[in-house]
Order: structure tokens, then C-alpha cells, then sequence
């Protein structure tokens, strides 16, 4: 399947797309102090049956993994920097958490993806100024992406936002292709320098989401099998949206 996306393909994308952010925007607004995890996951597969899509994530294998993943949201709280389970927790959000939601939706066939991290209740400025930096991440990659550039130009747009900042990019997580299937290539590096990598085609559609950590960029496995934690428990935010390459500003699919 080609990384180039057909005028028809983008078409279905971007009405996926659409779909995907407002769902998005509903899970995120239920996302409070005293609210199951779990409930998120059923908010959010719940409308997007009710909508005539499939959550994207839900029985999906991705490479390496012992077995499917088994919901259809990811929420990771804190330190659980991606890939959180909610189906497998009994998890109830507390005031002063950060909680990153990520999801697939598959419309007419096509996926797009997307992620976003809610502050929730009242959380400390350090932790409002994450939560920003990594936004404000996702954005500056997101202007690098342009037909003619290089897949280096993204990360290093990236990498230069967060200098400065006590903020650094998770640089084991990174962004992909997407559309046909939840991961195509090219994988999306968070870092890199510029002119460097694979060349921006237009019709390419891929994923940038930079996990931003407050400590250690080091993650490791949790038992699951699928939540990666940075080591020394620091917290985490991520933004991620799903765009196509053009020969100038990318569109934004799920905005």
C-alpha cells in the first residue's frame, strides 16, 4: 500500500479526520476529577459506533506486541508516557493529573489518528507549562513538514522549541505513516537534523506526536505489555495529529 494517499483517499481522510477530533474534543471534556478511565474507553467507542466508525486501536497488533490491544483509547496518566490501558485498570482521575488521550478511527475504511493531554482539576505550573511545551512541539514539527523537506527537518524543528526549555521530547516514541493501516511507514523521528532523511513527497500522510517529559527521556515497559513509563516517574504530555504533506503548509486532519 502506497505512503502516497490518493485525492479520494484524502478526501475519506479528512472527513475521518473531522470525526476523530470532534470525539476527541468529547472525551477530553469528560476527562475529571473523580472519572474511571475505563469510562473514558466506553465514551469513546460508544460514539464512534454510534457515528458508523470503528475505533481504529481496538484488537490491533502493532509489531512486537504479544497480543491485540484491548481498548479503544489510550489514556496514560503522569508518568505512563504512551499507550496506557484503561480497559485493564481501575484507575479513577485525580486532581492534578495529566492525562494523555490517544485514539484511531477508522472511517470508510481509512485511519486517522490523533492525541491530546488534558490537565485535570487544578495541576501545578510546571505541569500547565509541559502540557504547553509539548502542544507547542507538536506545532513547530507540524510547520516543518513540508513537501520538498526532509523527515530530519521535522525533528529538528522540534528538538530546537524544546531547547531551552527543562522540557525534552521522548526520543524512543516517535510519529509514522497512517491511513491504510494505524502504523505505515516512514517512522517519524522526534529529533534529527536538518536536510537529513527521507524527502517530504505531497499526498504523503503521516502522524507527528512528540511525548514530552518533564525528567528522563528514558521510558520502559510495564507489565501490560503495552504502557511505556519514564524511568525516574516523571510525567509526560503528548500531542499528535494526523496531517498531509503538501508543496506548502500541511493540512491538519484531525484539527
Amino acid at each position: 500500500m502506497s505512503t502516497i494517499k490518493t485525492p479520494e483517499d484524502i478526501v475519506i481522510l479528512r472527513e475521518g479526520g473531522k470525526r476523530l477530533a470532534r470525539l476527541m474534543e468529547l472525551v477530553a471534556a469528560e476527562a475529571n476529577v473523580g472519572v474511571a478511565v475505563r469510562n473514558l474507553d466506553a465514551l469513546f467507542e460508544r460514539e464512534a459506533r454510534a457515528g458508523g466508525d470503528t475505533p481504529a486501536f481496538l484488537g490491533y497488533t502493532p509489531s512486537g506486541a504479544e497480543r491485540p490491544f484491548p481498548a479503544s483509547l489510550c489514556v496514560s496518566v503522569n508518568d505512563a508516557a504512551v499507550h496506557g490501558v484503561p480497559t485493564e485498570s481501575d484507575y479513577v482521575l485525580q486532581d492534578g493529573d495529566i492525562v494523555s488521550l490517544d485514539a484511531g478511527l477508522t472511517h470508510q475504511g481509512l485511519i486517522t489518528d490523533m492525541c491530546t493531554t488534558v490537565a485535570v482539576g487544578t495541576v501545578d505550573e510546571t505541569g500547565l507549562e509541559l502540557i504547553k511545551a509539548a502542544k507547542r512541539a507538536l506545532m513547530a514539527g507540524i510547520h516543518a513538514a513540508r513537501g520538498g523537506s526532509r523527515l530530519g527537518d521535522i525533528g529538528a524543528a522540534i528538538e530546537t522549541d524544546l531547547a531551552g526549555t527543562r522540557f525534552g521530547a521522548i526520543p524512543d516514541l516517535g510519529g509514522h505513516g497512517v491511513g491504510h493501516k494505524v502504523h505505515e511507514a516512514p517512522h517519524i523521528f522526534h529529533f534529527g537534523d536538518p536536510g537529513t532523511g527521507a524527502k517530504l513527497v505531497p499526498g504523503m500522510v503521516i502522524t507527528i506526536e512528540p511525548t514530552v517529559s518533564e525528567g528522563s527521556t528514558d521510558i520502559e515497559l510495564a507489565e501490560d505489555g503495552y504502557t511505556y513509563k519514564t524511568i525516574d516517574g516523571s510525567r509526560t504530555a503528548q500531542f499528535e495529529h494526523t496531517i498531509v504533506i503538501t508543496d506548502g503548509e500541511p493540512e491538519i486532519l484531525t484539527g
